[in-house]
């Protein structure tokens, strides 16, 4: 029975932009491409970078072929294999994650790219791919010759490129997918079973709309729709405490989150406005998260559709999956934030005002799976704001706002613990220990109290 296989694009589908930039760095540090960039050479890749392919860069290209006569074909792919060392951390994030499913589902891995098959091979293989549909060059015994053996795999010579191989690999090409950034490669997307456009040009945005292709952007996860930059950050840029008149924000520690790298941030729940609160922290730190929340969050009014735009991740409590931890840790992998409250939900009734934080062992079990370290998050005040008897957030405390504290702290020092139990026990202590001192001791709460964290606003519920 025939198998499927998945094809990628190289340039502005697995890399964020063009890999000529450094392939043409090590020939030059090596001596084989002449000193100093060509003419126009910046030019054609910021703009090819921005816009995609075009039709006078991809003649260039065919052309350029004529530079590489006389390359010794030893040296050109050593390399080949000193490019794909600094070339392998480029690669976008959840294109990792994407190589993976196809590889739990039992298809091949082949990079089919326009670019020169000696200096994608070494590449391909340090990604785990099964092999590369590549522009090959011609050979006068060991050196090249400035010529193109074959296809130049571009447009419809990538799919006759594409369509040779899968026959001699007994490949279906209607099990297949294929991934591509450019409206050039719309050939190969339309003859394969699945087609997926990758940060596409202008024209095959409209192509992936008409087809009803998905658009993907594999720096993000997939849902986060992009247009440059995706919501989140533009969020990031305009969300500020003077947006939110009826509220005072007291914030401090977001020293301790990590400029770069991936983290876990651990907060108690209060409040369906903790996620603006803790919305409102992170803008100030400028790094996209990820939030982890319960399925009727992405349900709830002006909340829940900032969550699915921001590429938030649901948790359906009652069927007990571990796919929301595996996304979560794909995140992670990715070098990304991720935000969890381990509590799973607001507490209810004296549960509400208990200053031992109980908790669901999730966030213990995500810290294993991607050894990402945990960051305390306190919130205090948001069920002021929105508390749990009411549908909406009181926006009518503008001239006496009630003051919502959020607090971050330094990683918590789990030492290698692999007990869950223990480990969510440390990691809310540390939650408890940012709250303020009202909240660190026990008190009886007024029956009114009690009524506001309830849904229905009384007790007796």
């Amino acid at each position: 029975m025939s198998q499927g296989a998945a094809f990628f694009d190289l340039d502005r589908t697995l890399l964020p932009g063009a890999s000529g930039p450094v392939i043409n760095a090590v020939l030059r540090e090596r001596g084989i491409l002449s000193e100093g960039p060509l003419p126009g050479e910046d030019l054609l890749f910021g703009v090819f970078d921005l816009f995609g392919e075009t039709g006078p860069s991809m003649l260039l290209a065919r052309h350029g072929v004529r530079l590489t006569k006389g390359w010794a074909e030893a040296e050109v792919a050593e390399a080949g294999r000193e490019a794909a060392r600094r070339l392998v951390p480029r690669v976008q994030p959840y294109a990792r994650d994407e190589m993976a499913m196809h590889r739990r589902e039992g298809r091949l891995l082949v990079m089919a790219t326009t670019s020169p098959a000696e200096l994608t091979f070494p590449l391909a293989a340090a990604l785990g791919m099964d092999d590369v549909i590549a522009t090959r060059y011609g050979r006068d015994g060991s050196r090249l010759d400035g010529t193109v053996d074959g296809e130049f795999v571009w447009g419809r010579g990538k799919l006759a490129a594409v369509e040779r191989w899968a026959a001699a690999n007994d490949v279906d090409m209607d099990r297949s997918w294929a991934y591509s950034d450019s409206w050039y490669d719309t050939p190969l997307l339309d003859a394969v079973g699945t087609a997926v456009a990758v940060n596409p040009d202008p024209r095959l945005t409209v192509a992936a709309l008409t087809n009803r292709w998905p658009i993907r952007h594999l720096d993000a996860p997939q849902g986060v729709a992009k247009i440059g930059i995706e919501p989140q950050q533009a969020l990031m840029a305009i969300v500020r405490p003077e947006l939110f008149p009826y509220v005072r924000f007291d914030i401090e520690g977001t020293d301790h989150l990590p400029r770069e790298g991936p983290a876990i941030i651990a907060a108690n729940h209060r409040s369906y406005f903790d996620f603006l609160a803790i919305g409102v922290c992170l803008a100030q730190h400028g790094r996209p998260v990820r939030f982890l929340a319960k399925q009727e969050i992405f349900a709830a009014p002006m909340v829940g559709p900032l969550m699915r735009a921001i590429g938030g991740i649901p948790v359906d409590r009652g069927t007990g999956s571990v796919a929301p931890l595996r996304e979560a840790a794909a995140a992670l992998e990715a070098g990304e934030l991720v935000v969890i409250l381990p509590q799973g939900t607001i507490p209810r009734g004296r549960a509400f005002f208990d200053p031992a934080l109980k908790a669901k062992r999730g966030v213990a079990r995500l810290a294993i799976m991607s050894g990402a370290p945990v960051l305390p998050m306190s919130v205090w005040g948001t069920e002021v704001v929105w508390p749990r008897s009411s549908r909406l957030p009181n926006m009518f405390t503008v001239v006496s706002p009630p003051e919502v504290r959020v607090r971050t702290g330094p990683a918590v020092e789990l030492n290698g613990c692999n007990d869950m139990t223990m480990m969510t026990e440390s990691i809310m202590e540390a939650v408890v220990d940012l709250l303020p001192p009202e909240g660190r001791v026990r008190r009886t709460p007024t029956t009114e109290e009690l009524a506001r964290t309830y849904p229905s606003g009384r007790v007796d519920e």
